[in-house]
């Protein structure tokens, strides 16, 4: 008789992806509208990585769709960072506007562009918290 294997069905973790969006010395944050428990706390704007995509695809798509923005996704910021008990994971990454392209509010209650000094200025949601204590060293 064969031994026993013990197989543990392994889910994949779902991946959010967020935008560090610099320009001019400042990051775009964003305020978000919903679900109530979360309103009125700041972001980095992205979303899910939906099935089929890869994690820089569903941002710039995530970014069509929040800001109405072209973009090109560039390097990391950041370490993952677990949420949901470890049952997803937030990747966030520097982005670029491609050119001519300005950011529209379409599913935030409003964005500011935010210096340095200004970080601690609106009240980031705990998952961007970590994104937020690396972004002095790229913002000169």
């Amino acid at each position: 008789m064969p031994p026993k294997q013990h197989v543990k069905a392994q889910r994949s973790r779902k991946v959010i992806v967020a935008a560090v969006i610099i320009a001019d010395g400042r990051v775009l944050a964003c305020e978000r509208s919903a679900p109530p428990e979360v309103a009125g706390r700041w972001e980095f704007p992205g979303g899910k990585v939906e099935p089929g995509e890869t994690d820089q695809e569903a941002l710039a798509r995530e970014c069509s769709e929040e800001l109405g923005v072209r973009v090109e996704v560039g390097d990391r910021v950041g370490p993952d960072v677990p949420l949901a008990h470890g049952r997803a994971v937030l990747r966030v990454f520097a982005v670029r506007l491609l050119e001519g392209d300005v950011p529209r509010a379409l599913e935030h209650t409003s964005m500011r562009w935010l210096a340095k000094d200004e970080l601690d200025s609106v009240h980031w949601l705990p998952a961007d918290k970590p994104i937020v204590a690396e972004l002095p060293g790229l913002l000169i």
